[in-house]
């Protein structure tokens, strides 16, 4: 399928999904392989023809739709991320939960594809949070909509490729590495509980201190689904929780309900009468 064709049909798909087209510019080939490749599935010829089923048969959306899931993830994606949180964010938060008689700081993973990003988290609260606050305990919600990716994130099993940002040292300790795959230990995995749920369709319950929500929501979906999503996170969030975008991504609003806590980082805070001062991007750490 030439790259053009391919171009125009997901500018006329993506708006109808509420998705946005320079969220898939660089992608485009990935998601163009999907799409030739169901296409033929179905006995088309050409993209033109695809276009045509999908608008006589409504149920095909979905298949569509699921051909457009993107996943790029690896663990400690953007380090500086994880770093700002272990040194500054979770032990604040860490401090406002115990300060309300709290044991355990409950975090969402949004679209947590294949699991790098919570076991991110896992493991950087095992190895630098935890001894630092033997009280405090982690519950992590990880949450896609897509089963194979969660029978993948259960499995915890990666190819190296996967773990390449962490430092060898690390990555012996918390790994077993059998043939040319990595299974992460167990004492990593038990903080972590994946849900199979679609973000524009529901959430898990309760309120959470720290939400991850990178490189799904504010990069792929429409700008008045961005704001529905982005109201509801908020809404899922404790006085004082964190909520973590992409480090190339935007808001698609200002909101007072949330104030700008490390820019840089992309890290927001709501807002509380406990906070009322905005911190700086270049704040010195907790």
């Amino acid at each position: 399928m030439k790259d053009d064709r391919c171009v125009r049909f997901l500018q006329w798909a993506l708006p109808q999904m509420h998705m946005r087209w320079p969220g898939f510019r660089k992608v485009r080939r990935q998601v163009c392989k999907r799409i030739d490749r169901r296409i033929k599935s179905l006995g088309l010829t050409h993209i033109d023809e695809y276009q045509h089923f999908l608008e006589t048969h409504a149920d095909e959306w979905a298949t569509l739709d699921s051909l457009c899931h993107i996943t790029i993830s690896r663990f400690s994606r953007d380090k500086g991320v994880f770093a700002t949180l272990a040194d500054a964010v979770l032990p604040e938060l860490i401090r406002n939960i115990s300060a309300s008689d709290g044991d355990t700081l409950r975090a969402w993973s949004v679209g947590c594809a294949s699991g790098e990003e919570p076991y991110t988290l896992a493991v950087l609260w095992q190895t630098e949070l935890q001894p630092r606050f033997p009280g405090m305990k982690l519950d992590v919600t990880a949450t896609d909509a897509d089963t194979q990716m969660l029978k993948r994130a259960r499995e915890a099993r990666y190819a190296f490729g996967s773990l390449k940002e962490l430092p060898a040292d690390l990555r012996d300790r918390v790994f077993t590495r059998q043939d040319d795959t990595y299974l992460l230990d167990a004492d990593y995995r038990r903080d972590v509980t994946f849900v199979q749920q679609d973000v524009r369709e529901a959430q898990p319950d309760g309120r959470f201190d720290l939400v991850l929500c990178r490189n799904l929501v504010f990069t792929y979906f429409d700008d008045r689904l961005q704001s529905e999503l982005l109201s509801r996170i908020i809404d899922s969030m404790t006085d004082g929780a964190a909520l973590v975008i992409g480090i190339h991504e935007n808001l698609p609003e200002s909101t007072d309900r949330l104030e700008s806590w490390f820019d840089k980082q992309r890290i927001y805070r709501k807002t509380n009468s406990r906070h009322g001062q905005r911190l700086s991007p270049d704040s010195p750490p907790a």
